[in-house]
Protein backbone atom coordinates (compact mmCIF):
# COMPACT_ATOMS: atom_id res chain seq x y z
CA UNK A 1 0.00 0.00 0.00
CA UNK A 2 2.82 2.57 0.77
CA UNK A 3 4.22 2.71 -2.99
CA UNK A 4 0.33 2.81 -4.35
CA UNK A 5 -0.24 5.60 -1.48
CA UNK A 6 2.60 7.91 -2.44
CA UNK A 7 2.54 7.59 -6.28
CA UNK A 8 -1.19 8.48 -6.01
CA UNK A 9 -0.51 11.80 -3.80
CA UNK A 10 2.53 12.21 -5.79
CA UNK A 11 0.43 12.19 -9.44
CA UNK A 12 -2.03 14.41 -7.41
CA UNK A 13 0.33 17.06 -6.40
CA UNK A 14 0.03 16.62 -3.13
CA UNK A 15 3.71 15.72 -2.17
CA UNK A 16 6.76 16.16 -4.02
CA UNK A 17 8.49 13.02 -5.49
CA UNK A 18 11.73 13.66 -3.31
CA UNK A 19 9.14 13.59 -0.31
CA UNK A 20 7.53 10.33 -1.50
CA UNK A 21 11.17 8.57 -2.14
CA UNK A 22 12.05 10.11 1.78
CA UNK A 23 8.88 8.63 3.30
CA UNK A 24 9.28 5.23 1.48
CA UNK A 25 12.57 4.33 2.31
CA UNK A 26 11.48 5.46 6.10
CA UNK A 27 8.51 3.56 5.86
CA UNK A 28 8.40 -0.41 6.78
CA UNK A 29 6.52 -3.05 9.08
CA UNK A 30 6.33 -1.28 11.79
CA UNK A 31 5.38 2.13 10.53
CA UNK A 32 3.67 2.81 7.18
CA UNK A 33 3.91 5.47 4.97
CA UNK A 34 0.23 7.10 5.89
CA UNK A 35 1.77 7.10 9.33
CA UNK A 36 4.87 9.33 8.97
CA UNK A 37 2.63 11.43 6.38
CA UNK A 38 0.03 11.95 9.48
CA UNK A 39 3.00 12.28 11.88
CA UNK A 40 4.92 15.26 10.06
CA UNK A 41 1.91 16.92 8.76
CA UNK A 42 2.42 16.48 5.30
CA UNK A 43 -0.90 15.71 4.25
CA UNK A 44 -4.41 15.56 5.68
CA UNK A 45 -5.87 12.47 7.13
CA UNK A 46 -9.27 13.32 4.93
CA UNK A 47 -6.86 13.51 1.50
CA UNK A 48 -5.12 10.56 2.39
CA UNK A 49 -8.42 8.72 2.80
CA UNK A 50 -9.31 10.52 -0.66
CA UNK A 51 -6.33 8.77 -2.21
CA UNK A 52 -7.22 5.05 -0.64
CA UNK A 53 -11.09 5.03 -2.10
CA UNK A 54 -9.36 5.63 -5.24
CA UNK A 55 -7.14 3.11 -5.26
CA UNK A 56 -8.90 0.52 -3.82
CA UNK A 57 -12.18 1.68 -5.22
CA UNK A 58 -14.44 1.93 -1.60
CA UNK A 59 -16.70 4.69 -1.19
CA UNK A 60 -15.92 7.27 1.46
CA UNK A 61 -18.45 8.48 4.07
CA UNK A 62 -18.52 11.10 6.75
CA UNK A 63 -20.10 9.88 10.39
CA UNK A 64 -21.69 13.27 11.65
CA UNK A 65 -24.73 11.57 12.15
CA UNK A 66 -23.35 7.92 12.72
CA UNK A 67 -25.76 5.84 14.93
CA UNK A 68 -24.72 2.00 15.64
CA UNK A 69 -27.74 -0.39 15.20
CA UNK A 70 -29.78 -1.27 18.41
CA UNK A 71 -28.90 -5.00 17.74
CA UNK A 72 -25.55 -4.91 17.11
CA UNK A 73 -24.87 -2.02 19.94
CA UNK A 74 -25.39 -5.43 22.16
CA UNK A 75 -23.29 -7.49 20.36
CA UNK A 76 -20.11 -5.31 19.94
CA UNK A 77 -17.84 -3.89 22.91
CA UNK A 78 -16.25 -0.88 22.02
CA UNK A 79 -13.02 -1.90 23.51
CA UNK A 80 -13.13 -3.96 20.10
CA UNK A 81 -13.92 -0.80 18.25
CA UNK A 82 -11.15 0.98 19.39
CA UNK A 83 -8.53 -1.88 18.63
CA UNK A 84 -9.68 -2.01 15.20
CA UNK A 85 -10.94 1.60 14.45
CA UNK A 86 -13.88 0.49 13.10
CA UNK A 87 -17.56 1.45 13.69
CA UNK A 88 -21.12 -0.59 12.44
CA UNK A 89 -23.01 2.16 10.66
CA UNK A 90 -26.13 1.08 9.47
CA UNK A 91 -27.73 -2.40 7.31
CA UNK A 92 -27.77 -2.68 3.89
CA UNK A 93 -31.39 -1.39 2.78
CA UNK A 94 -31.58 -3.93 0.46
CA UNK A 95 -29.91 -6.82 2.01
CA UNK A 96 -30.58 -7.02 5.82
CA UNK A 97 -28.15 -9.55 6.51
CA UNK A 98 -25.35 -7.04 5.27
CA UNK A 99 -23.88 -4.62 7.97
CA UNK A 100 -21.79 -1.50 6.68
CA UNK A 101 -18.73 -0.74 8.25
CA UNK A 102 -16.89 1.69 8.55
CA UNK A 103 -12.85 1.57 8.70
CA UNK A 104 -9.92 3.98 8.42
CA UNK A 105 -7.41 1.35 6.29
CA UNK A 106 -8.82 -0.77 3.53
CA UNK A 107 -6.44 -3.71 4.10
CA UNK A 108 -7.68 -4.32 7.35
CA UNK A 109 -8.99 -7.76 6.88
CA UNK A 110 -9.16 -8.28 11.21
CA UNK A 111 -11.35 -5.39 11.82
CA UNK A 112 -13.66 -6.84 8.96
CA UNK A 113 -13.44 -10.35 10.65
CA UNK A 114 -13.92 -9.19 14.16
CA UNK A 115 -17.07 -7.47 13.18
CA UNK A 116 -18.94 -10.08 11.01
CA UNK A 117 -17.96 -12.86 13.86
CA UNK A 118 -19.11 -10.76 16.75
CA UNK A 119 -22.64 -9.81 14.53
CA UNK A 120 -22.62 -13.23 12.54
CA UNK A 121 -23.55 -11.40 9.63
CA UNK A 122 -21.66 -10.54 6.37
CA UNK A 123 -20.05 -6.97 5.80
CA UNK A 124 -19.05 -4.40 3.99
CA UNK A 125 -16.68 -1.35 3.77
CA UNK A 126 -16.63 1.89 3.49
CA UNK A 127 -13.66 4.20 4.24
CA UNK A 128 -13.46 7.32 7.33
CA UNK A 129 -10.75 9.15 8.87
CA UNK A 130 -9.47 7.52 12.22
CA UNK A 131 -10.91 10.86 14.19
CA UNK A 132 -14.20 10.42 12.63
CA UNK A 133 -14.29 6.58 13.98
CA UNK A 134 -13.33 7.48 17.07
CA UNK A 135 -15.52 9.91 17.33
CA UNK A 136 -18.41 8.00 16.46
CA UNK A 137 -17.25 5.34 18.90
CA UNK A 138 -17.34 8.06 21.99
CA UNK A 139 -20.57 9.39 20.46
CA UNK A 140 -22.34 5.96 20.46
CA UNK A 141 -20.47 4.27 23.64
CA UNK A 142 -18.50 6.84 25.64
CA UNK A 143 -21.15 8.11 27.89
CA UNK A 144 -21.97 4.12 29.03
CA UNK A 145 -18.13 3.65 29.19
CA UNK A 146 -17.35 6.67 31.50
CA UNK A 147 -20.61 5.13 33.90
CA UNK A 148 -19.07 1.86 33.87
CA UNK A 149 -15.79 3.28 34.89
CA UNK A 150 -16.82 5.00 37.61
CA UNK A 151 -19.91 2.27 39.02
CA UNK A 152 -16.65 -0.07 38.75
CA UNK A 153 -14.66 2.35 40.83
CA UNK A 154 -17.07 2.92 43.35
CA UNK A 155 -17.85 -1.08 43.62
CA UNK A 156 -14.02 -1.54 44.37
CA UNK A 157 -13.63 1.55 47.03
CA UNK A 158 -16.78 -0.10 49.10
CA UNK A 159 -14.65 -3.43 49.10
CA UNK A 160 -11.61 -2.18 49.94
CA UNK A 161 -12.60 0.82 52.77
CA UNK A 162 -9.64 -0.10 54.80
CA UNK A 163 -7.18 1.45 52.57
CA UNK A 164 -6.82 5.22 51.87
CA UNK A 165 -7.97 6.38 48.21
CA UNK A 166 -4.49 7.84 47.51
CA UNK A 167 -2.75 4.44 48.03
CA UNK A 168 -5.58 2.28 46.16
CA UNK A 169 -4.73 4.98 42.88
CA UNK A 170 -1.07 4.97 43.80
CA UNK A 171 -0.64 1.36 43.83
CA UNK A 172 -3.51 -0.14 41.30
CA UNK A 173 -2.28 -1.16 37.70
CA UNK A 174 -2.52 1.38 35.38
CA UNK A 175 -3.72 -0.19 32.35
CA UNK A 176 -6.54 -1.62 34.33
CA UNK A 177 -7.53 0.53 37.53
CA UNK A 178 -11.17 2.20 36.94
CA UNK A 179 -9.93 5.80 37.67
CA UNK A 180 -7.13 5.47 35.17
CA UNK A 181 -9.52 4.16 31.89
CA UNK A 182 -11.74 7.31 33.41
CA UNK A 183 -9.62 9.93 33.12
CA UNK A 184 -7.33 8.82 30.00
CA UNK A 185 -11.68 8.47 28.36
CA UNK A 186 -12.71 11.99 29.49
CA UNK A 187 -8.76 13.36 28.06
CA UNK A 188 -9.51 11.23 25.12
CA UNK A 189 -13.32 12.40 24.34
CA UNK A 190 -12.27 15.67 25.28
CA UNK A 191 -9.87 15.82 22.28
CA UNK A 192 -11.96 14.36 19.94
CA UNK A 193 -14.64 16.87 20.58
CA UNK A 194 -11.78 19.61 20.20
CA UNK A 195 -12.41 20.68 23.99
CA UNK A 196 -9.50 23.36 24.80
CA UNK A 197 -10.15 22.74 28.83
CA UNK A 198 -11.63 19.86 31.07
CA UNK A 199 -13.43 21.32 34.54
CA UNK A 200 -13.47 19.09 37.01
CA UNK A 201 -15.73 20.61 39.50
CA UNK A 202 -17.01 19.27 43.10
CA UNK A 203 -20.56 19.73 44.50
CA UNK A 204 -22.29 18.39 47.43
CA UNK A 205 -24.24 15.51 45.50
CA UNK A 206 -22.02 15.49 42.48
CA UNK A 207 -18.72 15.92 40.24
CA UNK A 208 -19.76 17.70 37.16
CA UNK A 209 -17.59 17.42 34.21
CA UNK A 210 -17.69 20.45 31.59
CA UNK A 211 -15.79 20.52 28.73
CA UNK A 212 -14.80 24.19 26.78
CA UNK A 213 -15.55 24.10 23.12
CA UNK A 214 -15.04 26.93 20.63
CA UNK A 215 -15.04 29.06 23.83
CA UNK A 216 -18.65 27.69 25.77
CA UNK A 217 -18.73 25.22 28.57
CA UNK A 218 -20.79 22.63 28.24
CA UNK A 219 -21.47 19.80 30.70
CA UNK A 220 -20.31 16.41 29.86
CA UNK A 221 -20.22 14.05 33.03
CA UNK A 222 -21.45 13.64 36.48
CA UNK A 223 -20.22 11.47 38.93
CA UNK A 224 -20.76 10.14 42.35
CA UNK A 225 -18.89 12.57 44.97
CA UNK A 226 -16.96 9.81 46.34
CA UNK A 227 -14.42 9.63 42.96
CA UNK A 228 -13.38 13.41 43.03
CA UNK A 229 -10.49 12.26 45.17
CA UNK A 230 -9.49 9.28 43.16
CA UNK A 231 -9.91 11.72 39.70
CA UNK A 232 -8.07 14.26 41.39
CA UNK A 233 -5.51 12.10 42.86
CA UNK A 234 -4.56 10.55 39.73
CA UNK A 235 -4.81 14.16 37.76
CA UNK A 236 -1.57 14.78 40.41
CA UNK A 237 0.47 11.88 40.28
CA UNK A 238 0.59 12.30 36.19
CA UNK A 239 1.31 15.88 36.57
CA UNK A 240 3.72 15.68 39.45
CA UNK A 241 1.97 17.50 42.05
CA UNK A 242 2.09 17.17 45.96
CA UNK A 243 -0.66 14.41 46.23
CA UNK A 244 -1.11 15.04 50.26
CA UNK A 245 -1.67 19.09 49.80
CA UNK A 246 -5.05 20.02 49.51
CA UNK A 247 -5.31 23.21 51.15
CA UNK A 248 -3.20 25.37 48.00
CA UNK A 249 -3.74 26.20 44.50
CA UNK A 250 -1.18 24.07 42.66
CA UNK A 251 0.25 24.16 38.71
CA UNK A 252 1.69 21.11 36.67
CA UNK A 253 1.54 18.93 33.40
CA UNK A 254 2.11 15.90 31.50
CA UNK A 255 1.94 15.03 27.91
CA UNK A 256 -0.48 12.55 26.60
CA UNK A 257 -0.84 11.00 23.00
CA UNK A 258 -4.41 11.01 21.67
CA UNK A 259 -5.20 9.44 18.17
CA UNK A 260 -0.94 9.45 17.49
CA UNK A 261 -0.58 12.87 18.23
CA UNK A 262 0.90 14.59 21.16
CA UNK A 263 -0.64 16.81 23.25
CA UNK A 264 0.65 18.89 26.90
CA UNK A 265 -2.05 19.18 29.38
CA UNK A 266 -1.62 22.05 32.02
CA UNK A 267 -3.13 21.26 35.13
CA UNK A 268 -4.47 23.41 37.83
CA UNK A 269 -5.92 22.93 41.20
CA UNK A 270 -8.18 25.15 43.64
CA UNK A 271 -9.24 24.39 46.97
CA UNK A 272 -13.26 25.00 47.12
CA UNK A 273 -15.70 25.17 50.24
CA UNK A 274 -16.45 21.39 48.31
CA UNK A 275 -12.83 19.81 47.69
CA UNK A 276 -10.44 20.47 45.33
CA UNK A 277 -11.87 21.75 41.59
CA UNK A 278 -9.39 20.65 38.61
CA UNK A 279 -8.85 22.10 35.03
CA UNK A 280 -6.83 20.64 32.16
CA UNK A 281 -6.04 22.90 29.75
CA UNK A 282 -5.27 20.59 26.29
CA UNK A 283 -3.05 22.17 23.65
CA UNK A 284 -1.77 20.32 20.62
CA UNK A 285 1.59 22.11 19.81
CA UNK A 286 0.74 21.68 16.37
CA UNK A 287 -2.36 23.78 16.55
CA UNK A 288 0.07 26.77 16.86
CA UNK A 289 2.24 26.95 14.25
CA UNK A 290 -0.35 27.55 11.61
CA UNK A 291 0.09 29.31 7.88
CA UNK A 292 -0.95 32.78 7.92
CA UNK A 293 -4.26 32.07 5.45
CA UNK A 294 -5.53 30.33 8.34
CA UNK A 295 -6.02 32.94 11.17
CA UNK A 296 -9.25 34.66 9.11
CA UNK A 297 -7.55 38.12 8.15
CA UNK A 298 -8.76 39.36 5.04
CA UNK A 299 -6.21 40.38 1.98
CA UNK A 300 -6.19 43.69 3.26
CA UNK A 301 -5.43 42.96 6.65
CA UNK A 302 -2.68 40.28 5.19
CA UNK A 303 -1.02 42.77 3.91
CA UNK A 304 -0.90 45.64 6.87
CA UNK A 305 0.01 42.46 8.77
CA UNK A 306 2.94 41.84 6.67
CA UNK A 307 3.81 45.26 6.52
CA UNK A 308 3.89 45.55 10.08
CA UNK A 309 6.09 42.75 10.31
CA UNK A 310 8.75 43.74 7.65
CA UNK A 311 9.83 46.84 9.79
CA UNK A 312 13.21 45.75 10.39
CA UNK A 313 12.97 47.14 14.16
CA UNK A 314 10.36 48.00 16.44
CA UNK A 315 7.59 46.87 18.65
CA UNK A 316 4.46 44.87 17.64
CA UNK A 317 1.97 43.99 19.87
CA UNK A 318 -0.70 41.76 19.63
CA UNK A 319 -3.50 42.57 22.25
CA UNK A 320 -7.11 40.98 23.41
CA UNK A 321 -8.40 39.05 26.76
CA UNK A 322 -7.09 35.49 27.37
CA UNK A 323 -8.28 32.88 25.06
CA UNK A 324 -8.38 35.39 22.38
CA UNK A 325 -5.87 33.31 20.12
CA UNK A 326 -3.36 35.85 20.67
CA UNK A 327 -0.26 33.34 20.74
CA UNK A 328 -1.34 31.41 17.45
CA UNK A 329 -1.42 34.97 15.82
CA UNK A 330 2.64 35.09 17.05
CA UNK A 331 3.56 31.92 16.43
CA UNK A 332 2.28 32.39 13.10
CA UNK A 333 4.04 35.92 12.59
CA UNK A 334 7.62 33.75 14.16
CA UNK A 335 7.11 31.18 11.63
CA UNK A 336 7.30 33.75 9.08
CA UNK A 337 10.23 35.12 10.14
CA UNK A 338 12.53 32.50 10.91
CA UNK A 339 15.40 31.94 8.72
CA UNK A 340 18.59 30.72 8.91
CA UNK A 341 20.28 34.45 8.59
CA UNK A 342 18.19 35.53 11.63
CA UNK A 343 18.41 34.94 15.40
CA UNK A 344 14.79 35.01 17.09
CA UNK A 345 14.99 34.20 20.73
CA UNK A 346 11.51 34.53 22.73
CA UNK A 347 11.03 34.42 26.37
CA UNK A 348 7.90 33.06 27.37
CA UNK A 349 5.39 31.66 30.41
CA UNK A 350 5.13 29.11 29.58
CA UNK A 351 6.79 28.16 26.32
CA UNK A 352 3.30 27.05 24.49
CA UNK A 353 5.15 25.40 21.44
CA UNK A 354 8.61 24.41 20.27
CA UNK A 355 9.47 26.02 16.58
CA UNK A 356 12.85 24.80 15.03
CA UNK A 357 15.53 27.36 14.75
CA UNK A 358 13.96 29.61 17.26
CA UNK A 359 15.77 30.02 20.80
CA UNK A 360 13.01 29.84 23.19
CA UNK A 361 13.40 30.96 27.16
CA UNK A 362 11.08 29.32 29.91
CA UNK A 363 10.44 32.14 32.95
CA UNK A 364 11.49 30.31 35.85
CA UNK A 365 10.37 33.04 38.75
CA UNK A 366 12.12 30.50 41.57
CA UNK A 367 15.27 31.06 39.64
CA UNK A 368 14.61 34.67 39.12
CA UNK A 369 14.57 34.26 35.80
CA UNK A 370 11.60 36.83 35.05
CA UNK A 371 10.89 38.68 31.67
CA UNK A 372 12.73 41.40 32.73
CA UNK A 373 16.02 39.62 33.95
CA UNK A 374 15.79 37.58 30.66
CA UNK A 375 14.97 40.13 28.10
CA UNK A 376 18.58 41.44 29.85
CA UNK A 377 20.49 38.32 28.97
CA UNK A 378 18.56 38.01 25.59
CA UNK A 379 20.02 41.84 24.57
CA UNK A 380 23.26 40.43 24.93
CA UNK A 381 22.66 37.21 22.99
CA UNK A 382 22.99 38.86 19.80
CA UNK A 383 19.13 38.46 18.61
CA UNK A 384 17.42 40.26 15.32
CA UNK A 385 14.31 39.86 16.63
CA UNK A 386 12.60 39.16 20.25
CA UNK A 387 9.30 38.04 21.54
CA UNK A 388 8.15 38.69 24.77
CA UNK A 389 5.32 36.11 25.82
CA UNK A 390 3.62 38.75 27.89
CA UNK A 391 4.37 42.66 28.92
CA UNK A 392 3.05 42.54 32.64
CA UNK A 393 5.25 45.56 34.35
CA UNK A 394 6.67 48.61 33.56
CA UNK A 395 9.87 47.01 33.49
CA UNK A 396 9.57 44.62 31.37
CA UNK A 397 7.65 47.31 29.26
CA UNK A 398 10.32 49.71 29.47
CA UNK A 399 13.45 47.08 28.13
CA UNK A 400 10.93 46.43 25.28
CA UNK A 401 10.68 49.65 24.10
CA UNK A 402 14.63 50.23 24.31
CA UNK A 403 15.29 46.78 22.32
CA UNK A 404 12.88 48.01 19.75
CA UNK A 405 14.72 51.27 18.96
CA UNK A 406 18.25 50.12 19.36
CA UNK A 407 17.66 48.15 16.40
CA UNK A 408 15.40 44.77 16.81
CA UNK A 409 12.17 43.95 16.17
CA UNK A 410 10.20 43.14 19.43
CA UNK A 411 6.88 41.35 19.22
CA UNK A 412 4.66 40.84 22.14
CA UNK A 413 1.24 40.43 23.87
CA UNK A 414 -0.40 42.65 26.28
CA UNK A 415 -4.13 42.38 27.56
CA UNK A 416 -6.07 45.52 26.49
CA UNK A 417 -9.83 45.27 24.81
CA UNK A 418 -8.59 47.27 21.85
CA UNK A 419 -5.73 49.01 19.33
CA UNK A 420 -6.19 52.73 20.75
CA UNK A 421 -6.17 52.07 24.55
CA UNK A 422 -3.16 49.71 24.49
CA UNK A 423 -0.86 52.68 24.28
CA UNK A 424 -2.85 54.42 27.05
CA UNK A 425 -1.74 50.79 28.96
CA UNK A 426 2.11 52.18 28.49
CA UNK A 427 1.75 55.02 29.21
CA UNK A 428 0.15 54.15 32.76
CA UNK A 429 2.89 51.83 32.98
CA UNK A 430 5.57 54.91 32.93
CA UNK A 431 6.60 54.30 29.68
CA UNK A 432 7.31 58.10 27.75
CA UNK A 433 5.33 58.74 25.13
CA UNK A 434 8.29 59.91 23.17
CA UNK A 435 9.40 56.49 23.36
CA UNK A 436 6.01 54.85 22.76
CA UNK A 437 5.48 57.09 19.37
CA UNK A 438 9.00 56.20 18.09
CA UNK A 439 9.15 52.06 19.16
CA UNK A 440 5.69 51.03 17.85
CA UNK A 441 5.36 50.08 14.39
CA UNK A 442 1.34 48.19 14.32
CA UNK A 443 -1.10 47.26 17.43
CA UNK A 444 -3.44 44.18 16.83
CA UNK A 445 -6.52 43.55 18.72
CA UNK A 446 -7.86 40.21 18.09
CA UNK A 447 -11.07 38.14 19.27
CA UNK A 448 -11.88 34.96 18.38
CA UNK A 449 -15.54 34.49 17.49
CA UNK A 450 -18.08 30.74 16.95
CA UNK A 451 -18.16 29.79 13.22
CA UNK A 452 -21.82 28.57 12.51
CA UNK A 453 -21.38 24.73 11.78
CA UNK A 454 -21.50 24.50 7.99
CA UNK A 455 -23.54 20.76 7.81
CA UNK A 456 -26.71 22.37 10.14
CA UNK A 457 -26.87 26.37 9.76
CA UNK A 458 -30.08 27.64 8.60
CA UNK A 459 -30.83 30.68 6.32
CA UNK A 460 -33.47 33.41 7.60
CA UNK A 461 -34.81 36.61 6.79
CA UNK A 462 -33.30 39.51 8.80
CA UNK A 463 -35.75 41.13 11.58
CA UNK A 464 -35.79 44.74 11.85
CA UNK A 465 -34.03 45.36 14.86
CA UNK A 466 -31.20 43.10 13.47
CA UNK A 467 -31.21 45.47 10.36
CA UNK A 468 -30.72 48.32 12.29
CA UNK A 469 -27.92 46.50 14.83
CA UNK A 470 -25.84 45.45 11.41
CA UNK A 471 -26.54 49.06 9.65
CA UNK A 472 -28.13 47.35 6.59
CA UNK A 473 -31.31 47.87 4.60
CA UNK A 474 -34.23 45.72 5.21
CA UNK A 475 -35.52 43.58 2.21
CA UNK A 476 -36.37 40.83 0.75
CA UNK A 477 -32.98 39.70 -0.34
CA UNK A 478 -31.46 40.38 3.26
CA UNK A 479 -30.20 37.04 5.21
CA UNK A 480 -28.63 36.28 7.67
CA UNK A 481 -27.67 32.68 9.25
CA UNK A 482 -28.50 30.78 12.82
CA UNK A 483 -27.80 27.90 14.53
CA UNK A 484 -29.06 24.35 14.32
CA UNK A 485 -27.32 21.87 15.66
CA UNK A 486 -26.12 18.26 14.94
CA UNK A 487 -24.02 14.98 15.02
CA UNK A 488 -20.79 17.02 13.25
CA UNK A 489 -21.13 19.79 15.88
CA UNK A 490 -22.47 17.90 18.94
CA UNK A 491 -25.71 19.62 19.12
CA UNK A 492 -23.90 23.41 19.83
CA UNK A 493 -25.13 24.58 15.91
CA UNK A 494 -21.15 26.02 16.27
CA UNK A 495 -17.95 24.36 14.69
CA UNK A 496 -14.39 25.45 15.32
CA UNK A 497 -13.53 29.64 15.80
CA UNK A 498 -12.18 32.21 13.45
CA UNK A 499 -10.04 35.50 13.92
CA UNK A 500 -11.33 38.57 13.88
CA UNK A 501 -8.97 41.99 13.88
CA UNK A 502 -8.47 45.39 14.73
CA UNK A 503 -5.30 46.42 12.56
CA UNK A 504 -3.51 49.64 13.55
CA UNK A 505 -0.77 50.74 11.66
CA UNK A 506 1.34 53.52 13.27
CA UNK A 507 1.16 56.42 10.67
CA UNK A 508 3.78 59.40 11.12
CA UNK A 509 0.05 61.58 12.34
CA UNK A 510 -0.35 59.05 14.94
CA UNK A 511 3.22 59.22 16.03
CA UNK A 512 2.91 62.71 16.48
CA UNK A 513 -0.79 62.26 18.55
CA UNK A 514 1.31 59.44 20.59
CA UNK A 515 4.13 61.65 21.27
CA UNK A 516 1.38 64.73 22.50
CA UNK A 517 -0.02 62.69 24.65
CA UNK A 518 -3.60 62.41 22.68
CA UNK A 519 -6.87 60.63 24.66
CA UNK A 520 -7.44 57.30 23.32
CA UNK A 521 -10.80 58.66 21.29
CA UNK A 522 -8.66 61.11 19.11
CA UNK A 523 -5.81 58.12 18.44
CA UNK A 524 -8.92 55.77 17.37
CA UNK A 525 -10.84 58.61 15.86
CA UNK A 526 -7.68 59.35 13.54
CA UNK A 527 -6.55 55.64 12.96
CA UNK A 528 -10.50 55.07 11.94
CA UNK A 529 -9.68 58.25 9.54
CA UNK A 530 -7.08 56.52 8.03
CA UNK A 531 -8.63 53.49 7.30
CA UNK A 532 -8.43 51.09 10.09
CA UNK A 533 -11.55 48.32 10.03
CA UNK A 534 -12.87 47.73 14.21
CA UNK A 535 -13.49 44.51 15.42
CA UNK A 536 -17.15 45.31 15.24
CA UNK A 537 -16.80 45.71 11.43
CA UNK A 538 -14.46 42.53 10.86
CA UNK A 539 -17.50 40.34 13.01
CA UNK A 540 -20.01 42.51 10.79
CA UNK A 541 -19.06 41.21 7.85
CA UNK A 542 -18.56 37.52 9.41
CA UNK A 543 -22.25 38.20 10.08
CA UNK A 544 -23.43 39.26 6.77
CA UNK A 545 -21.64 36.71 5.05
CA UNK A 546 -23.15 33.92 7.05
CA UNK A 547 -19.69 32.58 8.71
CA UNK A 548 -21.28 33.58 12.30
CA UNK A 549 -23.99 35.04 13.74
CA UNK A 550 -25.88 38.41 15.45
CA UNK A 551 -25.14 36.84 19.23
CA UNK A 552 -21.46 36.18 18.48
CA UNK A 553 -21.64 39.97 16.83
CA UNK A 554 -22.95 41.30 20.26
CA UNK A 555 -21.01 39.45 22.63
CA UNK A 556 -17.60 40.68 21.11
CA UNK A 557 -18.71 44.25 20.12
CA UNK A 558 -20.26 45.03 23.66
CA UNK A 559 -17.12 43.42 25.14
CA UNK A 560 -15.32 46.35 23.33
CA UNK A 561 -17.36 49.22 21.94
CA UNK A 562 -18.85 51.35 24.56
CA UNK A 563 -21.52 54.32 24.04
CA UNK A 564 -18.96 56.83 23.31
CA UNK A 565 -16.42 54.18 21.55
CA UNK A 566 -19.59 53.46 19.09
CA UNK A 567 -19.78 57.63 18.66
CA UNK A 568 -16.42 57.92 17.90
CA UNK A 569 -16.09 54.85 15.37
CA UNK A 570 -19.26 56.41 13.57
CA UNK A 571 -17.69 60.16 13.53
CA UNK A 572 -14.31 58.27 12.52
CA UNK A 573 -15.23 56.04 9.51
CA UNK A 574 -17.77 59.00 8.43
CA UNK A 575 -14.53 61.36 8.38
CA UNK A 576 -12.88 58.85 6.73
CA UNK A 577 -15.22 58.25 3.59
Amino acid sequence: MNEKLLDYLYSHGAITRKRADEVLAKSGPGRTAREILLEDGDVPEERIIEALSEIYAIPVTRLFDAHVPQDVRRQVRPELLRTHVVIPIGRDPEDEGLLIIAVNDPLNMRARDAISASCHCRVRVKLATTGEILLAIDRNFGAGELQAAARQYTSIQSAEQDRGVEEQVIHEDVNTSPVVMLLNSLVEQAVRQRASDIHIEPWPDMVRVRFRIDGILYERASYEPQLLSAIITRVKVLSGLYISEKRRPQDGQFSTVVDRLTYDVRVSTLPTVYGEKCVLRIAQKRALNRDKRELGMTDEEMAQFDRILSRPNGIVLVTGPTGSGKSTTLYTALSGLNKESVNIVTVEDPVEANIAGVNQVQVNPKAELTFASALRSILRQDPDIIMIGEIRDAETASIAIQASITGHLVCSTLHTNDTASSITRLLDMGVESYLIADATTGIIAQRLVRRLCPACRRKRHILPEEAEYLEVEMNDSTYIWEPVGCQRCGGTGFYERIGVYEIMEITPRLRSLIAARAPTDELRREALREGMHTLRESVRRLVLNGTTTISEMVRVSEATVSRDHARVEREGTEEGR
